[in-house]
């Protein structure tokens, strides 16, 4: 059967056919269309397959771990900068091992379309000693999905499926199964002495798992998705990963005149580069992201040839490639692009007309005119575009979580004051922990939780904290005459200027939540109940 998807799609239904039992997430451009196409899946809801976001990537490391220890086959998906949060599970799921399959999936953003920074997923696999797989079109991206789980149990590791923005968002024709594979039964078969990270167990799983290492590398080589193409013309040799392959084929539709090395699958396939290396006098190296191939081929293996890439500048060294980019490199004449529409005129991102942030962000800027040096500490998410104009409104953004820790730190330096503001879905992300050092030091700060009920900046996804806010302040120690809630609409700004003032000038810890609907999942909620209205009419 023949179906149009996304490569976030293909991943997703090849997740499904080969038997999955839970998804694990939180939601992060460019990897957030996989666990909602499960959610909304009619077999996945069938197989009642676990697919409710997860507070973070941590927990959801955690939780796909807890699946795999009972032998259920369970994918964690996240963006790049996620795997920085699950870090600690991921690198140690290599020394625990698997039982049931497990298949870590990471979005990598090059362009930082969305993202903080360019980093490459492949070198936390490459520490952590366990197989990558990087697809270079949708029908790898679904035909992995099978292989990645078989060999996850076959290998007794976890394996990590990169893929980068463009192969996430763009559509193609994915041939897909017409059956899926049944789900794993529930087993007892994961071993405590694997489990259990005590140094004497976990430094004999560390002897078997640095052991399997030549075995990842045979297997790479002898890989169908890793393939060597020999040419005549010697001259160059090109070896490109994932998505890159995907281009250098649009370079030379009819067939390119050099050897190339398709690589996707890792450990790096070393006897096949050897190859390259001793035969050609030049190997151009085109990989999305960083120079992760190009550096251990320009260190362990140039042979004879002169090594080429992104550290040499034939390719730039930051940002996407693209077939225009491979073919400068190359030599290639471009063709004619299509003229740049005069009609067309960027706009930078805003928030959205009546969005409750903008009415935070009217009266914060004007309380803090009476404090020239007032320093606000953002975080991720869509109030982030406070520092856009028209408001100019934070000093700080950094990662998820950060605002309510660097504002104590701050506070710590003596600033004052120091404000944080972050949203609802980051405060139950990674914010909680920082308020409760907060309150163990009573640091004078202000903490501001834009609450809109959802999560917002990546599609409006449930929110693991939503009606709990007061409750969890209080429970971390937030005094009760300082934790205060307001509308945030444009006739209650003076109010809401009135509470800043209030808490700014308490030394102490203070929390306002300012609450109101994002105005697009309000306008979703609200044709969904026009729409269930006309039925019941109708009945």
């Amino acid at each position: 059967m023949k179906r149009l998807l996304l490569g976030d799609e293909a991943i997703a239904q090849g997740a499904i056919d080969a038997g999955l039992s839970g998804v694990y997430a939180y939601p992060g451009t460019p990897s957030t269309e996989i666990t909602e196409y499960i959610q909304d899946s009619p077999l996945a809801k069938e197989r009642k397959i676990h697919s409710r976001w997860s507070t973070n990537e941590k927990t959801a490391m955690e939780a796909a771990l807890g699946m795999s220890f009972m032998g259920k086959r369970a994918m964690v998906c996240m963006k790049h900068v996620g795997l920085n949060v699950c870090a600690d599970p991921f690198v140690n799921s290599a020394m625990t091992g698997v039982n049931g399959g497990l298949v870590v999936l990471v979005a990598d953003d090059p362009f930082m379309h969305s993202s903080q920074n360019e980093q490459d997923s492949r070198f936390y696999a490459k520490f952590a000693m366990i197989p990558i797989l990087e697809p270079s079109s949708q029908q790898e991206a679904y035909d992995m999905m099978q292989e990645a789980f078989d060999m996850s149990e076959q290998l007794c590791l976890p394996i990590l499926m990169r893929v980068t923005t463009r192969m996430a968002h763009s559509r193609a024709v994915v041939e897909v199964k017409d059956e899926a594979r049944s789900q794993n039964e529930l087993n007892y078969n994961a071993l405590p002495s694997n489990w259990v990270l005590l140094p004497a167990p976990a430094r004999k799983r560390n002897i078997i798992v640095t052991g399997q290492q030549p075995l990842l590398e045979q297997m790479a080589v002898d890989s169908k998705y890793n393939q060597y193409v020999d040419a005549d013309n010697h001259r160059l040799g090109i070896i490109a990963s994932g998505i890159a392959y995907n281009y250098l084929m649009e370079c030379y539709p009819d067939g390119c005149p050099f050897p190339v090395l398709k690589i996707s699958q890792y450990p790096i396939p070393k006897k096949l580069i050897r190859r390259m290396t001793d035969d050609c006098e030049f190997v151009l190296i085109a990989e999305e992201g960083q120079p992760f191939i190009e550096d251990q081929v320009r260190g362990v293996m140039p042979g004879n040839a002169v090594i080429q890439g992104r550290l040499t500048g034939e390719l730039p060294r930051t940002g996407e490639l693209n077939p225009d980019l491979l073919k400068k490199a190359l030599g290639i004449e471009r063709g004619e692009g299509y003229a740049a529409c005069e009609n067309v005129v960027p706009r930078p991102p805003a928030l959205c007309q009546g969005c409750g942030h903008r009415d935070v962000y009217v009266a914060l800027n004007e309380v803090l005119r009476d404090y020239p040096n007032a320093r606000v500490f953002g975080d991720i998410g869509c109030y982030t575009l406070g520092f856009l104009p028209p408001y100019k409104a934070i000093h700080a953004c950094v990662d998820m979580g950060a605002s309510i820790t660097m504002a104590k730190g701050a506070a710590d330096a003596g600033q004052w004051p120091a404000v944080a503001i972050i949203g609802d879905s980051t405060f139950t992300h990674s914010g909680m922990t920082g308020l409760l050092d907060a309150v163990n030091e009573q640091a004078d700060i202000t903490v501001i939780i834009s609450d809109n009920l959802t999560t917002a900046m990546t599609g409006g996804q449930d929110s693991a904290g939503t009606n709990k806010f007061e409750a969890i302040c209080r429970g971390l120690g937030v005094a009760d005459e300082h934790l205060k809630v307001v509308n945030p609409i444009p006739k209650n700004i003076p109010e809401i200027m009135q509470t800043l003032r209030d808490e700014i000038n308490y030394h102490g810890v203070s929390v306002i939540i300012p609450r109101r609907e994002c105005m697009q999942t309000l306008c979703k909620h609200l044709k969904q109940k026009k729409v269930k209205e006309q039925k019941e009419a109708k009945q």
